[in-house]
This record gives C-alpha cells, sequence and structure tokens, in this order.
C-alpha cells in the first residue's frame, strides 16, 4: 500500500508539475503574441506618421509653388490677395513673403522639425522687421476664422502675445524678450 501511495504522489507531483510548466508555456506564447501585435501596431503607427510628414511636405511644397507664381506674377496674386485694398502693391507683395515665412515655419513646426519653443525663437527673430510685423496685423483678419482649438490659431495667439512681449519691452535686447513656450 505504501508503494502505491508513494508511486501516485510521484505520478500526482509529476502531472502536477506537468500542468505548471503548461500553464507557463501558455503564458509565454500569450505574452509573444502580444508583443507582437504590440510590435505591428508600433510599426504602423510610425508609419502612418511618415506618410503624414511626406503628406505634409508636399502641401508645403505646392503652396510655395503656388505663392511663388503669385509673387512672380501680380495678376495671381490678385486671386489670393485679402489685404485691405489701400495697402500699396509693392507691400502687399512684401506681405505674401512675409507669410510664406511664416507658413514655412508652421509647417517645419507640424512636420516635428521645430518645437514651439524653436518657432517663438525664430519668429521672435522675424518680428525685428518693421514689414512683417505689419504684414502679421494686415492679417488679423485671416488668422479671425480659424477654428479656436486648431493648431494654427493656438500658435496664432502665441505669436499675437510675442508681438505684444515685443511692443512693451523696455529693452532693445529683443532675443530674450518674452517667454517662450514649453511643449
Amino acid at each position: 500500500m505504501a508503494t502505491r501511495k508513494k508511486t501516485a504522489e510521484r505520478f500526482g507531483s509529476a502531472a502536477a508539475g506537468l500542468l505548471i510548466a503548461a500553464a507557463g508555456i501558455t503564458v509565454a506564447a500569450r505574452q509573444r503574441r502580444l508583443d507582437a501585435h504590440r510590435l505591428q501596431m508600433r510599426r504602423l503607427e510610425l508609419e502612418e506618421l511618415a506618410i503624414r510628414r511626406k503628406a505634409l511636405a508636399h502641401q508645403q511644397r505646392m503652396q510655395w509653388e503656388l505663392l511663388s507664381r503669385a509673387l512672380d506674377d501680380p495678376s495671381l496674386a490678385e486671386v489670393i490677395d485679402t489685404y485691405d485694398e489701400s495697402i500699396p502693391a509693392e507691400r502687399r507683395r512684401q506681405f505674401f513673403y512675409a507669410n510664406v515665412w511664416y507658413i514655412h515655419l508652421y509647417h517645419l513646426h507640424r512636420a516635428g522639425l521645430l518645437d514651439r519653443e524653436e518657432m517663438y525663437r525664430h519668429l521672435r527673430e522675424f518680428f525685428q522687421s518693421p514689414i512683417f510685423r505689419e504684414y502679421w496685423e494686415a492679417s488679423r483678419h485671416m488668422r479671425a476664422s480659424l477654428n479656436e482649438t486648431s493648431v494654427e490659431a493656438q500658435l496664432g495667439k502665441m505669436v499675437d502675445g510675442l508681438v505684444s512681449d515685443l511692443d512693451e519691452a523696455d529693452s532693445d535686447e529683443w532675443w530674450v524678450v518674452g517667454t517662450p513656450p514649453t511643449d
């Protein structure tokens, strides 16, 4: 009887060990599938991001091409000219050029190549130009039509704050005026 009992205990222990090993293998296999799924999802996210960046770059090239044509041909510029008619044509063309620079920085930001702090620093330099400041004021009505929650509207508000800080600064050291945002 004792021998049977010991044999049954050994088989019972072996069976329990096999069950534990099988459970461990099942858990490990499930974990590998989850890890593989996570890696696949991350790969798809990165592919989507690359496609979006490529589309943004293409859109920026197209916008530059269209604005270049408007800069080269005043008759084409009239199509997109929404500035006050009292502004001389030469100044409106300068506004188009200022807009190209602003859009360039905006797209660099959207592509993830410039964070808001870097964009702020570049714009702080651009706003040393009286023409750029005049462009910003003349285009206020265009920004007013933006959805308040859009990235473009939020950046516009940031720039409005920068312009206000520059106007109120008591120092000629423009490169330290304002507090750059942190992302």
